[in-house]
């Protein structure tokens, strides 16, 4: 293990000055077995962040979602559950890549993010997720 602890599990962002982050906070100081985190969206019109909580099998569900955005599909990570969803398009309503953050369980708000992330992005967020798993998952406890 490094010096400081894996922070960043996604980071997307463009020349444009939108992005998209998932953030790991630490431990839950609530919840033995999970990791207290953020969505952080930023662009030149609206920028905002919700909380989040990440547990080893939604680390494991964003690996899997990587694999399908890999083979050239369109994901949802996090649909279905109580609290904020990601959705990467690959090709959105502008023709681009996008990002949707949707907050329907809490705010009910929707943040579409159009993008075009570098070519090795998968590669990248591959390798953050093992370094985030790598480092938080053994200090977890359930």
């Amino acid at each position: 293990m490094g010096d400081s602890a894996p922070r960043e599990l996604i980071s997307l962002a463009d020349d444009e000055g939108n992005s998209v982050a998932v953030n790991v906070l630490g431990r839950s100081p609530r919840w033995a077995a999970g990791l207290d985190a953020e969505i952080v969206v930023k662009t030149p019109f609206v920028s905002g962040r919700i909380d989040l909580a990440l547990y080893v099998a939604r680390l494991e569900s964003w690996a899997d979602a990587l694999d399908r955005l890999d083979a050239g599909a369109d994901v949802a990570w996090m649909e279905m559950s109580r609290g904020p969803s990601v959705f990467i398009q690959l090709t959105g309503e502008r023709d681009c890549p996008e990002v949707v953050v949707e907050d329907e369980s809490g705010s009910m708000v929707t943040v579409r993010v159009p993008l075009v992330p570098p070519d090795d992005w998968i590669a990248d967020h591959r390798h953050r997720l093992r370094q985030v798993m790598d480092h938080w998952v053994p200090l977890l406890s359930g």
